[in-house]
């Protein structure tokens, strides 16, 4: 019952991953596109941990811990890039 049912979340959020994709290359403003791409973060984290489920092992865990850490620093350096035009000042 658990197999089936992390079947159809990773199915659920790899749809939402997909809506995101089309969202950041159709979007309507930048803002929009950095939008996506952020929640794109948090659907390929929510993908990890839940294949780190079904595997019954760590080491997905942590490997999405380092995705949320680079997908922060990441949005926060393109949306300051956006905003200002560099990233180091």
């Amino acid at each position: 019952m658990i197999e089936t049912t992390l079947v159809f979340a990773m199915g659920c959020f790899g749809l939402g991953l997909l809506f995101c994709l089309w969202r950041m290359l159709r979007g309507p403003g930048l803002a929009d596109r950095i939008l996506a791409l952020d929640t794109m973060v948090i659907n390929v984290i929510s993908l990890l941990v839940l294949y780190g489920i079904k595997e019954g092992t760590a080491v997905y865990y942590e490997a999405a811990m380092l995705v949320a850490m680079v997908g922060f620093v990441s949005t926060v350096a393109y949306c300051r890039f956006v905003l200002r035009g560099d990233i180091i000042e």
